[in-house]
């Protein structure tokens, strides 16, 4: 329960104020965090995705956060529940519990953990980090048509660019974090809407190689 309360909490702390958005950037929220993307998942299936992470200043924390994120949905209770489930090395742990009908949780994931790998390599604080985060989420935003390769097909995808930090005073202060670039790249064909999800700071930490994280969806299961 406490975990499945702290993704509701994520969900809030990243929710689109009333008010507070334009035309664009309200399509650009609808797309990033779009409902029912798990409605036509197979209950019997599992989607699985990989996280491959590099971060020169901390390699010790790339790779304890490199690994394998598995996907399942839970209808035991009052409502489908999208269980997320971290696996490395043979071992395994929970990540929390999200109300499936809201959409998939890999787009809250993704920006926690980047979050959190920031201010982790950074020395910033995490909220103000999220509240940033949050601030470019209603503002225009890139979005590219493109195609990409799926599944033995060829499949039209839209990417969605977000640069946080680049007109933030602070950002010289953020030790190569300032220029961090949020892509992720979703399309129809895919099973839960996304295919990909890139964080990347060239300098991120200061230190030569930077910072980048990838999620990448891998394909389904049986469960």
């Amino acid at each position: 329960m406490r975990k499945r309360m702290a993704l509701i909490a994520v969900v809030a702390a990243l929710a689109l104020p009333a008010g507070a958005a334009t035309t664009e950037a309200e399509q650009t929220y609808a797309l990033l965090f779009k409902e029912g993307t798990l409605d036509d998942v197979s209950r019997a299936s599992v989607l699985r995705y990989t996280r491959a992470v590099s971060n020169s200043a901390k390699p010790e924390a790339a790779e304890r956060d490199s690994g394998q994120i598995a996907l399942s949905i839970d209808e035991s209770g009052a409502a489908p529940l999208a269980n997320l489930q971290f696996e490395q090395g043979g071992k395994h742990r929970n990540l929390g519990s999200f109300p499936a009908s809201v959409g998939n949780p890999m787009i809250m994931y993704f920006y926690e953990t980047v979050i959190r790998d920031m201010a982790e390599t950074a020395g910033g604080s995490p909220y103000y980090i999220r509240n940033r985060v949050k601030e470019a989420l209603v503002e225009p935003a890139q979005i590219d048509m493109g195609e990409a390769s799926f599944d033995g097909a060829t499949v039209p995808t839209r990417t969605i660019t977000l640069r946080p930090f680049a007109d933030d005073p602070n950002a010289g202060r953020m030790q190569g974090f300032g220029n961090l670039e949020l892509r992720v790249t979703m399309s129809e064909a895919v099973p839960g809407w996304y295919l990909s999800f890139t964080a990347e700071a060239p300098d991120g930490g200061g230190a030569a190689g930077g910072y980048r994280s990838e999620l990448r969806f891998a394909g389904t299961m049986a469960e």
